[in-house]
Formats: C-alpha cells, sequence, structure tokens
C-alpha cells in the first residue's frame, strides 16, 4: 500500500494566499510555503536523517520534482517547517485535495500547528502520521475548528530484514510491465485504490505510463503469460525504496501470487543497491501482515490516517 495522501471533496481557498517564508511570533516556529526547492533546502537534511520513518514524504516529495506539482492534483502542494533552536523539529506536506501528511509531533507542537491553520482558514479533510501525532493533531484540530475527527485506518511501517521467498512459489514467472500492459495496469490501479478505501491518489492514466516509463511494476504471470498480480516500488530516495500496489484480483487470490511479486520487486530494489526496503500495510488485513512477515518485513512503527467531516 501507498500512502500519504487521500481524498477530499472540497476546495483549499487559500491555496495561494499564505506563503509565510519568515515565521513571525505567533506561528510556533513554523514556515509555510508552497515552493518545493524552499521546502527541500529547509528540511531536505532533517528528511533524510530518518529516511525510513520519513519514506513518504521524501518520495511524494521526489515525484513532485520529477512529474510536476499537479501530478496528485490541482491544488497548489503545500510545504511547512518547524525550525527552532538552530535546527528542524517536523515538517507537513500536503497535496490538495488530500490528506495533511506530518512527521512526528509533540502534542504542543500539533496544536500549535492546528491553529495556525485553522487561523488561516484551511480546509483539511484529514491527517496521515505516526499513530501518536495523528491523535494528537486530530484531536487539536477538533478543538480549533468543531469538526469532527474519526480514525480512518490504522498502519504499520515495514522495512525488509533477511528476504525469504514465500513457499510454494506458485508457477509463473515475473515481468515487468511494458506499454501493452497500459490498459490493465490502469485498471488495477483503480481497483486497487478502491480495495484499500483511501481515495485515488493520482489519476491512472497517468500513474500507469509513470510506471511504464520507469519500469517500476513488476507482474506475476502464469506459464501462459497471463499477469495475475502485481506489485511496485517508489524512487529510491536516500537509500530507501518503497513497496508500493501490491494487488492481486479477487478471483486470483489466495494462491501466492502476490507473495512472489513483492518477493521479486524487493529483490530487485536490494540488487540495485536500496540501503533499506520499506512497505506499509492496513493492521486490519491479518493476511498481508501475516505474508510480508514470513518475506523478512518487521515492524518499525504504527501510522494512522484520520478523517475530518
Amino acid at each position: 500500500m501507498d500512502t500519504g495522501t487521500g481524498v477530499d471533496t472540497n476546495t483549499d481557498t487559500n491555496a495561494d494566499t499564505d506563503t509565510d517564508p519568515h515565521p513571525h511570533p505567533g506561528t510556533g516556529g513554523w514556515h509555510l510555503t508552497h515552493d518545493l526547492d524552499e521546502f527541500l533546502t529547509r528540511a531536505g537534511a532533517f528528511l533524510r536523517s530518518r529516511p525510513a520513518l520519513h519514506t513518504v514524504p521524501l518520495t511524494v516529495t521526489e515525484t513532485l520534482r520529477a512529474r510536476g506539482r499537479s501530478v496528485y492534483g490541482e491544488g497548489a502542494p503545500q510545504f511547512g517547517v518547524l525550525e527552532r533552536d538552530g535546527g528542524v523539529r517536523a515538517t507537513f506536506f500536503r497535496t490538495p485535495p488530500h490528506w495533511l501528511n506530518l512527521t512526528a509531533l509533540t502534542p504542543e507542537d500539533a496544536d500549535a500547528l492546528a491553529a495556525r491553520l485553522a487561523a488561516l482558514g484551511r480546509r483539511l479533510p484529514g491527517v496521515n502520521a505516526d499513530s501518536d501525532t495523528a491523535a494528537a493533531f486530530a484531536a487539536a484540530w477538533q478543538r480549533h475548528t468543531g469538526a469532527p475527527a474519526a480514525l480512518r485506518q490504522r498502519q504499520r511501517l515495514y522495512r525488509l530484514g533477511t528476504l525469504t521467498a514465500p513457499g510454494p512459489v506458485p508457477p509463473g514467472r515475473p515481468r515487468v510491465a511494458v506499454e501493452s500492459d497500459r490498459e490493465r495496469l490502469r485498471r488495477w490501479h483503480d481497483e486497487f485504490s478502491e480495495s484499500v478505501g483511501l481515495g485515488t491518489v493520482r489519476d491512472s492514466a497517468e500513474w500507469a505510463d509513470a510506471r511504464i516509463d520507469s519500469g517500476t511494476i513488476t507482474f506475476w504471470e502464469t506459464p501462459d503469460g497471463t499477469p495475475v498480480a502485481m506489485a511496485g516500488t517508489s524512487p529510491r530516495v536516500a537509500g530507501q525504496v518503497r513497496v508500493t500496489t501490491v494487488y492481486t484480483p479477487p478471483h486470483l487470490r489466495g494462491r501466492g501470487y502476490a507473495g512472489a511479486a513483492t518477493a521479486e520487486v524487493s529483490r530487485t530494489a536490494l540488487a540495485a543497491g536500496a540501503d533499506e526496503v520499506l512497505l506499509f500495510t492496513d493492521l486490519s488485513n491479518p493476511t498481508s501482515n501475516g505474508l510480508y512477515q514470513r518475506i523478512g518485513y518487521r515492524p518499525v512503527a504504527d501510522f494512522a490516517v484520520w478523517d475530518f467531516t
């Protein structure tokens, strides 16, 4: 599962009016900007200092840099950096109309950020962060705006230890997706987004084209050449790669295809020089959590997604 953004039908009416590169008293030390280069200049070293925990902002900002600011939606991306005592303490980003994504915050800093964004008139669909930060911000947002907050999903971040091929390996072979697979990729992307219940993060056709161009989707196909599962990887940033978009159509599940595809893209990432290979799972799905642990993935931290209504 690839996480970090979500869907909102609201329009952000302040998308281009609240850049605040030089914080003043009352901002809590937050620098707000729509400028990706400025954000990475301020926060890049901080994000790279803990690449596993910061995998989502690292990969999302790399995608924005490579594919353009509208890749996740038409609204201007929004960024924030918390600087205090000469150092970066935390960051946020948002690619409207999707969720706010936070690095770890204390309850006090979560409250200060919620107050700042509420004062700017921001309308947020929800928040995605480590479990404690997400809960603290959700409570603060409700206090400052009156918007009820509800826990939508609990996630777990895993890091690959020793890769172990799932057994028995199903008949067939891995194959990287190519141009002739475009329609299948587009369809499976939509089905995957629907199945995980977190909304469509990117246009499926654009997503398919990007994955074909980069060669970052691998199918598991049966001996007759029929694709039966797929798994992808994010760009390598700060030495880490994240496994994403693991999907098997419902009528083909339970046959080991997803495990075989995941093991293959994990092996490929390691062979290409990744220092860390990561993935997220939905904690409500014991099947996928058990599968990834059998392959060799070990828990790193728990995350949560909250909706604001």
